[in-house]
């Protein structure tokens, strides 16, 4: 049987993102990582927690935490009246909420397009990136999910 290379991208070499946006940025998280996409209503702050995080709140009886996704990026605060969305993901057994600007389409994007991080790219985004791909002028940033919680809970530890 021959093997033909010319084929579009399989569901192997290619992964399929949840596309979102946070201060103007497109970011993409691997489907593979999202539970749920929401709107967070009713966040219940939480006293003595990290800057970045919003709070708790119960999704489908499940308790949350809700992680501000501008403030973790540094970002100026939304709009009072903004509209927020939030991702469902987990991580290290915990469910978390990552609140963002907006959720896009799902792409499917092939492995071979990813490029490790420009040199010129934003301290912040990088601190929390698995790679690049770049989409008709727009850059979209792989959300590494293991980076992003890796860099918050450091500088709790090491207080």
């Amino acid at each position: 049987m021959m093997h033909n290379d010319n084929l579009a991208a399989t569901a192997e070499d290619s992964i399929q993102y949840v596309t979102v946006v946070i201060g103007g940025q497109l970011f993409g998280l691997p489907i593979s990582q999202v539970h749920d996409v929401f709107v967070p209503e009713s966040v219940t702050r939480v006293p003595l927690a990290a800057p970045e995080v919003a709070g708790v709140l119960n999704l489908r009886g499940r308790i949350v935490t809700a992680i501000d996704m501008r403030k973790r990026l540094h970002l100026p605060d939304r709009d009072e009246n903004s509209q927020v969305m939030a991702v469902g993901i987990e991580h290290k057994g915990e469910s978390y909420g990552l609140v963002i600007d907006t959720v896009g389409e799902v792409l499917r994007l092939a492995n071979s397009s990813k490029e490790p991080n420009p040199s010129n790219l934003d301290k912040r985004w990088a601190e929390i990136s698995g790679g690049v791909h770049r989409l008709d002028g727009k850059l979209m940033i792989i959300l590494d999910v293991s980076r992003l919680f890796g860099a918050m809970v450091e500088p709790l530890a090491a207080a």
